[in-house]
């Protein structure tokens, strides 16, 4: 169920499902020009599955025909297969469907989903580098329980908010008064659940931006890394307006917002698209196998992974991988935005069986953007009726 409140910022939507989609100009929702959006979307490909109707059949011997009640009932099977098979050959494999579905976005799409205890797997331009955005704040998660793991660092340990701290875009801290302290969980939790920029920044200083790359590398991660913080990321976009404003303060970035002038929305979308102006970096591929070692502890302590998991599982936002759950099923995920331009997001779903690794990602999207966030919901959907396998 989707969960509505008043919005962060003013992208006009006022869900805090979508707690991220603050704003056209900026990662996981800075606010960017009042009423921008990405235009008439196309129309999407809606793949479902399709139903066949077996005929009753009379148990008894045709007169005229002199058929058996058998003979009848192997014409109906085979007639019942038949069908079954032309159904099939119209839907296409679960590659193939997925394929239509992000093929039908006029975006720059990619997927990588494997079932984890059957291994099926379907990949979709899996091995492209993709812009992360706020998808780049696990792996920082994950640095952070490790350090406490390892007693480096105190999850209990409380930090107090400074103005200079302050972040435009998504999360909820920027709106405290000032002197907010909250623990070093805490922070790390509202990086997670409401993507909070604020907290992003404060436990990136805090672990490190190089500490986390190194991990990644120490575990064999060619593609993913950490390129900026969001401060360094929200001064860019002052910059491309005018190199003077180079010279900008982290606190003077958050006192201006964002730009509004007439060319902020192309600024805004090219410098989505330009690889070294990304938060981060990762393919859809590597990011599933993030997900799939934390699923499996692989990355800390059995507390630590329950309580990572945990975090993931009380994301705000649902208008993607979750959209069309069933009772009784959920995702553990991390979304990353720059609505109306991309709109990711990875994760673990739970339903009836095996857990699914997936991630998703749409970024350069020239179309509409609730239609791509339906089609990233459309997808998981997907997975859980292919991949079910009930225990």
């Amino acid at each position: 169920m989707l969960v509505y409140v008043v919005p962060v910022l003013t992208l006009g939507v006022a869900r805090i499902a979508r707690a991220e989609r603050a704003g056209a100009a900026g990662p996981a929702g800075p606010a960017g020009p009042a009423g921008k959006t990405g235009g008439p979307g196309a129309a999407a490909l809606l793949v479902g599955a399709l139903f066949v109707s077996g005929c009753g059949v009379d148990a008894g011997v045709d007169a005229a025909s002199g058929d058996s009640p058998s003979a009848s009932a192997e014409q109906a099977s085979e007639a019942q297969a038949s069908a079954a098979q032309a159904s099939t050959a119209e839907a296409g494999t679960l590659q193939e469907r997925v394929a239509r579905e992000l093929d039908a976005l006029p975006a720059q799409t990619a997927v990588y989903a494997r079932a984890l205890e059957t291994d099926d797997e379907i990949a979709v331009r899996a091995d492209v580098p993709m812009n992360t955005l706020s998808t780049i704040k696990i792996p920082i998660m994950i640095l952070a329980y490790r350090d406490a793991d390892a007693g480096r660092l105190d999850l209990d340990e409380r930090y107090t908010v400074r103005p200079e701290d302050l972040r435009r875009g998504s999360g909820l801290l920027q709106h405290f008064d000032d002197g907010l302290a909250p623990t070093f969980r805490d922070l790390i939790t509202q990086m997670i659940i409401t993507s909070d920029n604020t907290a992003t920044d404060i436990m990136l200083e805090r672990v490190g931006l190089e500490r986390v790359n190194g991990m990644l590398d120490e575990f064999g991660f060619v593609q993913t890394r950490v390129q900026a913080s969001t401060g360094t990321l929200f001064r860019r976009v002052w910059e491309l307006l005018d190199p003077a404003f180079e010279t900008l303060t982290d606190r003077e970035v958050y006192e201006r917002g964002f730009p509004s002038d007439a060319g902020a929305a192309q600024r805004t979308f090219d410098f989505e698209g330009d690889p070294q102006e990304w938060l981060g970096a990762t393919t859809a591929r590597e990011m599933s196998r993030m997900l799939a070692m934390l699923h499996a502890g692989e990355w800390a302590s059995e507390a630590a992974t329950e309580e990572m998991m945990s975090i993931l599982s009380r994301q705000f936002s649902a208008s993607r991988l979750p959209l069309y759950l069933r009772a009784g099923e959920r995702a553990a995920h991390k979304t990353g935005d720059w609505p109306p331009f991309a709109g990711n997001d990875v994760g673990i779903l739970f339903g009836a069986g095996q857990p699914i690794v997936v991630s998703v990602f749409g970024t350069q999207n020239r179309g509409d953007f609730l239609e791509l966030e339906a089609a990233e919901g459309r997808i998981a959907r997907m997975l859980l009726d292919a991949w079910s396998v009930p225990q």
